[in-house]
């Protein structure tokens, strides 16, 4: 149905996309594959027109077509997914469907036709109220929603990306059956997972792509688990590891039996149980909808989760955030914009936000031990820019990282626990953030941190435990943590894990 052809994408100097030839086929799904950075976002925003190609072409039922804009491509029959959900919770599920596309009659809205075309096309998926507000379905209904939204528009070619990410077992049973349902009514559903276990059941066309290349092409019922990761990681020398020499001290944070329920049914983080260690730092691994972050969360108290938190002896299994941080242990979230920084304040107001006790004399903050104080950090991380008194605005991502790791540092922490710090991170400054954390543990920090980039893991952790769908699959030293032995493990859908102490 649909087809690229030799298409390449270069952003300046870097190759996003080199040549890939992609055949959509209809009333089946295409799975596409490959590791972060293999080209695969890069090649479903050309199919749906967020982005134009460098070079080729596409074939819409054989003829040319170009696509300026996501809504040029909807009309043409192409609609997308994207693996964030885009919905407004405020507003009704027919609201949301037909939300800057809503008929009329007589110059205002026909909410009688909305309506009949809502319940048709629910009708085909699932069993929601269409007068439902969004934003108290689960996100397994908001997740079919979504596809809503793309076949209201008569979608011949339907783009998942990562559709199961945030969905409980019942929730991808549904899933998996409205896919089913839109195969026989002959749509062409292109599908982007990094769990291996669902593409082997629901694919019907397995595409690999590495660094920006096609690499295979294959009807599912000729390939294998151990296919795919042979494809998608080669016989390419890859970096390594450059953690493992340092001797971890003594255990100064303890989880044990870590559970978090999903609502809906399930666990975000299924009974897990680690020790993390002075002076290691331990990457917590995982793909997408594995737990990682929810599981590092738990740690810091930024959720209510059941099982005992041991820090430096000490049970905070009931402590809130700020209690937990007061007993020195700092997170470092996601989304510094959002959950990290102070945008109306300084450089300055932002790193030492959160030590303003330690420099407080006779009822009054004692400025200039603050100001040194901040001196010393941004100096000690290399936060470049014009002054303590410069805008947290005008600062690098890079940068502004540092701030927000530095904040937590001014506290004279024992456990620092970053979620993907890399991320937003231009190449030169993420090297930077990979040394302060490596700096942190040789000072005998125990340093944490969440991941989805199978690399990075490698390249920064003495030791590497590994998610799949909330539960604790591997617990590896560097040595053991392979490229293969990682993807396996984050694939996994395992008997519970039988947590093994680690050596001092």
């Amino acid at each position: 149905m649909l087809r690229a052809e030799k298409i390449g994408k270069t952003y300046g100097g870097v190759t996003a996309l080199d040549g890939v030839d992609f055949d959509v086929h209809a009333g089946a799904v295409n799975v596409l594959i490959g590791e972060n950075g293999a080209g695969k976002s890069t090649l479903m925003k050309i199919l749906a027109g967020v982005e134009q190609p460098t070079s080729g072409r596409l074939l819409l039922d054989g003829e040319p077509v170009r696509f300026a804009s996501v809504r040029e491509a909807a009309k043409a029959g192409v609609g997308i997914v994207f693996q964030e959900l885009n919905l407004c919770p405020n507003l009704t599920v027919t609201q949301n469907i037909f939300l800057g596309r809503e008929p009329t009659r007589l110059g205002a809205t026909d909410h009688a036709a909305e309506k009949a075309r809502a319940r048709a096309v629910l009708a085909r998926l699932a069993h929601i109220d269409p007068d439902a507000p969004v934003g108290d379905l689960r996100v397994g209904e908001q997740q079919i929603v979504e596809i809503a939204k793309a076949l209201v528009e008569d979608a011949r070619v339907l783009i998942l990306d990562e559709p199961t990410s945030a969905l409980s077992a019942a929730e991808v049973e549904v899933l998996f059956g409205v896919i089913g349902e839109l195969k026989r009514a002959g749509v062409a559903v292109i599908y982007i997972s990094h769990r291996l276990e669902e593409l082997m059941r629901i694919g019907d066309y397995v595409t690999v792509l590495r660094d920006g290349r096609l690499i295979a092409s294959e009807p599912a019922s000729k390939v294998s688990v151990a296919w795919i990761i042979d494809k998608m990681l080669g016989d390419k020398a890859r970096q390594r590891p450059r953690g493992g020499t340092r001797k971890a001290g003594e255990v100064v944070l303890s989880a044990r039996d870590i559970a978090l329920p999903r609502r809906g049914g399930g666990f975000l983080v299924d009974h897990v149980s680690a020790d993390f260690r002075a002076g290691e730092v331990t990457a917590v691994y995982g793909l997408l909808g594995s737990g990682r972050t929810e599981l590092l969360e738990s740690l810091c108290g930024a959720r209510n989760a059941g099982g005992t938190v041991i820090l430096n002896g000490e049970d905070v299994s009931t402590l809130s955030l700020a209690e937990r941080c007061r007993k020195r242990l700092r997170f470092v979230p996601e989304d510094r914009q959002r959950d990290g920084l102070f945008h109306n304040l300084s450089v300055g107001g932002n790193l030492g936000l959160s030590s303003l006790l330690a420099f407080l004399s006779g009822g009054r903050i004692g400025e200039g031990a603050e100001r040194g104080a901040i001196a010393d950090m941004m100096a000690r991380l290399g936060v470049k820019a014009a002054g303590a008194e410069a805008a947290i605005g005008s600062l690098s991502g890079g940068n502004q990282q540092k701030v927000v790791i530095g904040r937590g540092l001014m506290t004279g922490p024992l456990v620092m626990l970053l979620d993907e710090p890399s991320r937003g991170v231009d190449i030169g400054a993420r090297g930077e953030v990979f040394d302060t954390m490596r700096a942190l543990a040789d000072q005998g920090l125990a340093v944490v941190f969440a991941t989805s980039d199978l690399l990075e893991a490698q390249a920064v952790a003495d030791r590497v435990l590994v998610l799949a769908a909330g539960r604790l699959t591997a617990d590896l030293t560097i040595e053991e943590a392979s490229e293969a032995a990682l993807v396996a493990a984050s694939n996994a859908v395992p008997p519970p894990f039988l947590f093994r102490e680690t050596a001092a």
